[in-house]
């Protein structure tokens, strides 16, 4: 249910981001979705980690998890003080990396159940997205701002905010 409560916050952060990246949204207000999301996301990893009922795959869920809750925070934090975003971009680039063997892995132990896939689909297209943000950001690659603005929020409606609403409601189909 947690993952559901974040997957269902994360697609509003980045409907919201995809629409500040296509100037729909000022530089001084996406923060606050920014930071609410990287909080509660935070909260998620760490109750995951460390509350009462951790185990290996709740620890690997919260480090995972931490990829996405620092990013929210680091964008947050370079609207509010007129950084650039290389270093943000690099970031970036190490979060693209690492999705790509959580999609692999996520797909070879998906067996055919839904929401895996759909799961291993999300790595794979976080993966491209993040990667994305790398090339303009730390590469100055600024003519794929529109591209990378409709897929961050096309993302946030297929990625997080429909998986997340079936997960609360209890409505995917091969969820636990």
């Amino acid at each position: 249910m947690l993952g559901g409560l974040g997957l269902f916050w994360v697609g509003a952060v980045l409907f919201c981001n995809g629409l500040w990246v296509l100037g729909k949204i000022g530089d001084k207000e996406i923060g606050v979705i920014d930071v609410f999301v990287g909080t509660l996301t935070l909260l998620i990893a760490l109750y995951s980690a460390f509350g009462p009922g951790a185990d290996a795959a709740s620890i690997q869920f919260a480090t995972f998890l931490l990829l996405f809750t620092f990013t929210y925070y680091w964008v947050a934090w370079n609207r509010w003080n007129g950084a650039d975003g290389r270093g943000l971009g690099w970031f970036c680039l190490f979060v693209a990396i690492t999705c790509a063997p959580i999609f692999v892995q996520t797909l070879l132990n998906s067996h055919g159940n839904f929401w895996q896939v759909w799961l291993a689909i999300n790595w794979a297209s976080w993966g491209v997205l993040w990667f994305l943000f790398y090339l303009i950001l730390a590469r100055g690659r600024a003519e794929l701002g529109t591209f990378t603005g409709m897929l961050c929020t096309a993302q946030g409606i297929y990625t997080g905010w429909i998986p997340g609403y079936l997960l609360v409601t209890g409505l995917m189909p091969g969820a636990k």
